[in-house]
């Protein structure tokens, strides 16, 4: 493969194929990784840092430990291993095949991947379609279903944090004002979490139920069967779990607040950031107006955090296409037992980037996620088991293999 370095540490790769005709594929992962929190390294059980491989513990085998393990150096380090044996027995594909690795994406990917996206189409790539991280194989998650689910993404939620801003002239706490800047930027908070964001089944949360109906209890496939009777029911009761809320609704949360440097001074300027996970439904655009018209409080300013990452949701993948229907074969050639059904990411990937110069854009990674492991990403005792870690090599292998042929695109 080629390799050239983008952006000073990012990493482009690729393979010519032998038909120029066949509109290339590009792979993803990641270099870089969260920092792990100050004094909480001795709560892991191995080091942070360390790669080590020790018994997992809590279930049969050994596991790799460290930071990046899941997020998602795995699927960096399975493309790779994938690649080298098919190499070196003299394989060439008939379609391009481009590898990707940003060096910034717990930052946005705005060097990185930005970068590799403009190079790509400076030079008239254009990708057929595209693989990065995102969803992966979910064990005991759902709610009524005993099988095991890989949930491929199909779309992605966009990214938006507003800062509500009130200012007032200040003075002694012992005679205060009826509401303080620090009160009205609470009050506004308040009426953002008691006014979310109305969910629906549409786009990929609605093919994700569609595809999973025909598995599930009799009431619940009933439920999905008719939905033009029953969503308001279906989507209240998903909106009552956090992990199905998001699937289908934009989410609200309020996670900073700063105001008075001291205990005893009213507040000059209290200021409060909420993050919204935006549905592809909405946008950016409309999800402020929403924000001031719910806040409906002229003397709380809202605007984007200065500087702040910001993205759109992203167009959702065909789940007709090639591309999706070869990662499907693929997963079933590793778990055969495994239900396979489109999706929605909540966070942000760097496949964003590249929505403009692909045709598709999938989100998967063939992590085995079992309940308990959802708090090990950017959190404490990250790590993946060494059997699970050889599945991303076969998974990969298979999709490599498949994606060499005209029909892979």
């Amino acid at each position: 493969m080629q390799r050239e370095t983008v952006a000073g540490y990012s990493l482009l790769y690729h393979v010519q194929g032998s038909d120029p005709a066949l509109a290339p594929v590009l792979f993803m992962a990641h270099l870089d990784v969260v920092p792990v929190e100050p004094g909480t390294e001795g709560d892991w059980v191995r080091p942070p840092f360390s790669g080590d491989i020790a018994p997992c513990g809590d279930i049969e085998g050994d596991c790799v430990w460290g930071r990046g393990t899941l997020d998602v150096k795995s699927s960096m380090v399975g493309l790779m291993e994938a690649a080298e044996p098919m190499f070196a027995r003299g394989w060439q594909p008939q379609r391009t095949v481009y590898f990707f690795f940003g060096h910034d994406e717990e930052l946005g990917g705005g060097a990185g991947a930005r970068a590799g996206a403009s190079l790509l189409e400076d030079r008239g790539v254009r990708l057929a379609w595209v693989l990065d991280e995102g969803l992966v194989v979910t064990d005991g998650m759902v709610e009524g279903l005993d099988q095991p689910v890989a949930m491929i993404g199909t779309a992605e939620k966009g990214y938006l944090s507003l800062e509500l801003v009130a200012t007032d002239e200040g003075g002694h706490s012992s005679m205060p004002p009826l509401h303080t800047a620090v009160g009205r930027v609470a009050r506004a908070v308040a009426r953002l979490e008691a006014d979310q964001f109305p969910g629906a089944l549409d786009g990929a949360a609605g093919q994700m139920f569609a595809a999973l109906a025909p598995q599930l209890p009799l009431g619940q496939r009933a439920a999905l069967a008719n939905l033009w009777l029953t969503e308001p029911l279906v989507v209240r009761s998903l909106e009552d779990n956090p992990l199905t809320a998001a699937f289908v609704r934009t989410t609200t949360a309020a996670t900073m607040l700063e105001g008075s440097v001291k205990e005893n001074v009213l507040p000059q300027r209290a200021v409060a950031v909420v993050n919204f996970r935006v549905h592809p439904r909405d946008s950016v655009d409309s999800v402020t107006v929403r924000v001031r018209r719910v806040i409906d409080d002229d003397d709380v300013e809202v605007q984007p955090v200065p500087g702040g990452m910001l993205s759109e949701p992203s167009p959702v993948s065909s789940t007709g296409a090639a591309g999706y229907r070869l990662l499907e074969r693929s997963i079933k050639a590793v778990w055969p037992q495994v239900l396979v059904a489109p999706g929605i990411v909540v966070g942000a990937t760097d496949s964003r980037h590249f929505a403009g110069v692909a045709d598709n854009v999938y989100r998967f990674i063939p992590f085995w996620m079992r309940p308990g492991d959802r708090s090990r990403v950017h959190g404490t005792n990250e790590r993946v088991t060494v059997d699970n870690l050889a599945d991303f090599v076969r998974f990969y292998s298979a999709v490599l293999g498949g994606v060499g042929e005209p029909a892979g695109g």
